[in-house]
């Protein structure tokens, strides 16, 4: 049986390189800091200190590491080790200038490499559930499609330009970052006037905003700014949001009043708030 390496023994890490060991895969996993490696060892998986003896053989090596330049620091000594037969797989949240200067320097040192991070919590990534997106040379693509689509639900080819993966990646990151700033202003909001969170929580129950979102979002990729909700009206209500949430520190609210406000002054205040994405999808 061929083996797979796993580089980073983080939360994603650890979890992806046990659920590819609970698929029958003769696993090794490397970590920086042992001590991560720990729990690893205690469940049965092969560990190392060394990541000369992690690539040795493995047809695989998947990297689920911090930030760009703990994958350059990798990579280079990968690179060291002449290892042209093992394909590199990245699942870490990197730059797009980072990672296509990456797979550029991968190629020419005749190294596979392939770009797919994740929209996977830990648990999703034991679980095999979620959505993986990749981008890089097609050929790879179908190469590695077998084994990336077993590890989720949803495994989502970009195309071959090696940094699309990472552009979409920030832009769904963007989407959930936002959304957790909003609900922590939206909490203030509630909370300053006396309703439990938990209580305000409850809205949900009966307003799902996914639908609007779907919706207006569709319509600002296409820079259709038709007016359902003007912009004016949505600055009147971000400014009672933040006149109600009193003392509190806020998290987008402010920024984003001032956005309308530049965007008002520029005349737009009758168009949709769809229009905050003037410039970026014009």
């Amino acid at each position: 049986m061929s083996r797979v390496a796993f580089l980073g023994a983080g939360l994603i890490g650890s979890a992806l390189a046990q659920a590819e060991r609970e698929r029958g895969r003769d696993v090794i996993v490397w970590n920086r800091n042992p001590a991560k490696l720990l729990p690893l060892e205690a469940a049965g998986l092969a560990v190392t200190a060394s990541i000369a003896e992690a690539v040795k053989g493995a047809e695989r090596v998947h990297l689920a590491l911090s930030a760009d330049d703990a994958v350059d620091a990798v990579l280079a000594e990968f690179l060291q080790l002449e290892m042209s037969e093992a394909i590199v797989v990245d699942h870490s949240t990197t730059s797009p200038p980072g990672t296509r200067a990456r797979a550029e320097r991968m190629h020419h040192a005749g190294i596979k490499f392939f770009h797919a991070p994740l929209f996977m919590s830990p648990k999703a990534c034991r679980d095999g559930v979620g959505c993986m997106v990749g981008a890089g040379p097609e050929d790879l693509h179908r190469e590695l499609a077998p084994a990336l689509q077993r590890m989720t639900t949803d495994y989502w080819y970009l195309g071959g330009e090696p940094d699309g993966a990472a552009r979409m990646k920030l832009f769904g990151n963007a989407i959930l970052i936002g959304i957790s700033g909003a609900l922590a202003d939206a909490y203030a909001v509630a909370k300053s006037g006396g309703m439990a969170p938990a209580q305000a929580f409850e809205l949900f129950a009966h307003f799902d905003p996914g639908p609007s979102m779907k919706s207006r979002g569709g319509r600002m990729a296409l820079a259709d700014f038709t007016t359902s909700f003007a912009l004016s009206m949505a600055r009147k209500d971000v400014g009672l949001m933040i006149d109600a949430a009193e003392a509190s520190k806020l998290a987008v609210l402010p920024g984003i009043a001032a956005r309308m406000d530049a965007l008002i002054a520029d005349g737009e205040g009758g168009r949709d708030l769809a229009v905050l994405a003037r410039e970026s999808c014009a």
